[in-house]
């Protein structure tokens, strides 16, 4: 999906913002932000009198909204999710999949819901990566504004099996926090994670910037954390996060590193 504001002149009001993504997907590929999505804002959607969530440029078949459905359900049993893409044809190719809870629309980055409906989650995974750096913080404001009070965006990059992927949460009022998840199993050195970073700090990750910085320390922890792998790599990842935990703002705990997962304050690497 294009940038908002890179619209041409004359374009037709009512065409959907954005442009075709490659669409590659596979099951299970989201399995590991949707469990934290579940786990961190399950219980605001249980409790939202309207629990929607919209799956956002969900690729050339409907795999990650069927299962963010069942997964978020697990945590909210009321949600509702629509998948929502810009290539007509992919949401015809839904539509077979639709059930109770589970709808397909034609959009993009507006965010067309029927009704003025406003949902409590927003999901882009991997569909900013083709743009532009300077187009993230309009596409985020945009989709921000489009969240309902106490709603969550959530967007960042995978790989194509969903052993690394970064992400960035964002509330109304901007970005949050920036969660780190892998496959321990898979896992040389943390920093391997920089591939995937989302569009807003691939390109930062150079000396000077804070989340080359933080790479760095993190690199750091696990070498210093190699007696651990003897005991097995969550160990290992786990004694190396409460290292990391004593120089930067982690908001989580062990709960979620176990789960080979590491969230830290946005604040603290944001771009300079």
């Amino acid at each position: 999906m294009a940038p908002p504001h890179s619209r041409p002149v004359g374009r037709p009001v009512g065409r959907p913002v954005g442009a075709v993504t490659r669409g590659t997907t596979n099951p299970n590929r989201l399995r590991r932000m949707d469990r934290w999505i579940a786990a961190a804002h399950g219980r605001a959607l249980a409790s939202a009198d309207d629990p929607l969530a919209v799956d956002l440029g969900y690729g050339a078949a409907p795999w990650t909204a069927v299962e963010l459905l069942a997964r978020l359900r697990t945590a909210a049993p009321a949600a509702e999710v629509v998948g929502i893409e810009i290539e007509p044809a992919r949401v015809a190719a839904a539509k077979s999949y639709e059930r109770e809870g589970l709808t397909f629309l034609h959009g993009g980055f507006e965010v067309p819901l029927p009704g003025g409906r406003r949902p409590m989650l927003i999901r882009a995974a991997n569909v900013l990566r083709q743009y532009d750096e300077e187009a993230v913080a309009a596409v985020w404001e945009r989709l921000c504004a489009r969240l309902a009070p106490g709603g969550l965006l959530v967007e960042g990059t995978c790989d194509e099996i969903g052993r690394r992927h970064v992400w960035v949460a964002l509330g109304p009022e901007g970005a949050r926090t920036v969660t780190f998840a892998t496959r321990l199993g898979s896992l040389e050195r943390p920093s391997d994670l920089a591939e995937r970073l989302p569009k807003a700090l691939i390109h930062r990750n150079v000396p000077g910037e804070p989340v080359h910085a933080f790479l760095r320390d993190f690199d750091r922890a696990w070498a210093a954390a190699a007696p651990y792998a003897s005991l097995g790599a969550r160990q290992r990842w786990i004694t190396t996060v409460r290292e990391l935990s004593a120089h930067w703002p982690l908001t989580d705990d062990v709960r979620r590193w176990r789960q080979g997962e590491v969230t830290v304050n946005w604040s603290a690497l944001a771009p300079r």
